[in-house]
């Protein structure tokens, strides 16, 4: 079943951070999206700012940053024909091995889910690869058990895409205590509008409590450029 951005984005209050990756409906376009939430104030107290051809998250205020080790990390890096996406630090963990002809699946069965009990938060992921006006990409989440003892480690391909359709990976299923992890496959998306139309769409979806920022970007499939659009909710 496909839902549309509005309906898989909110469906629930509380998908924590979640990877949107997908084709334009025209198919000359790569479409990326990232968004996290947050309950607690070193959760919410973040914002995305452009580095580079990348994106990290930041304090939005230096003086309630109590933990920076899960919140602040590089959720978006671009290296050559690849963009990646994270939920985590194990973005550099891809950027790194693909660097010295590593694979994102082996980078990433170098990590786990995050050492948060007792919510064990999964690592999810993304790889976007735009080559001569076409694409391909993968997602993949880390799981724990649900006791934190082992590490189930799932991985999507989709190396034909269909125009104006994406997948879908969050965190949890919801909010509650513990949270509950992801479950099932990726979440089939219809995609369509404009850049703009998707941000504002997807940005006005997620629970206005707790959503705390989103980035999206389109990727020229032949030339390789990029526009993005950002929105934080600590900046208004």
């Amino acid at each position: 079943m496909t839902k549309t951005l509005h309906e898989a984005l909110s469906a629930t209050s509380y998908p924590g951070r979640g990877i949107l990756l997908g084709q334009s409906k025209c198919g000359r376009y790569g479409l990326i999206a990232y968004f996290i939430m947050g309950r607690s104030v070193n959760s919410r107290n973040r914002v995305f700012v452009t580095d580079g051809d990348g994106v990290r998250t930041k304090a939005y205020d230096e003086a309630k940053l109590t933990d920076p080790s899960l919140v602040i990390y590089w959720p978006l890096r671009l290296l050559g024909e690849d963009t990646i996406v994270t939920n985590g630090d194990q973005t550099d963990t891809i950027y790194n091995a693909l660097q010295v002809g590593g694979s994102f699946e082996g980078a990433l069965r170098t990590r786990e889910f995050e050492p948060d009990a007792p919510n064990y938060t999964p690592r999810i992921s993304g790889i976007l690869h735009a080559h001569d006006g076409k694409m391909s990409y993968k997602l993949s989440i880390l799981k724990s058990d649900s006791e934190g003892k082992s590490c189930e480690r799932y991985f999507y391909e989709y190396a034909q895409p269909i125009p104006g359709e994406g997948r879908l990976i969050h965190t949890y299923l919801g909010d509650g205590d513990p949270l509950p992890s992801f479950a099932g496959d990726p979440t089939r998306v219809s995609l369509e509008g404009t850049l703009e139309e998707m941000a504002r769409t997807a940005w006005e979806a997620l629970d206005e409590d707790n959503k705390v920022s989103l980035l999206v970007r389109s990727i020229d499939l032949t030339t390789g450029q990029y526009r993005q659009i950002i929105f934080n909710k600590n900046n208004g």
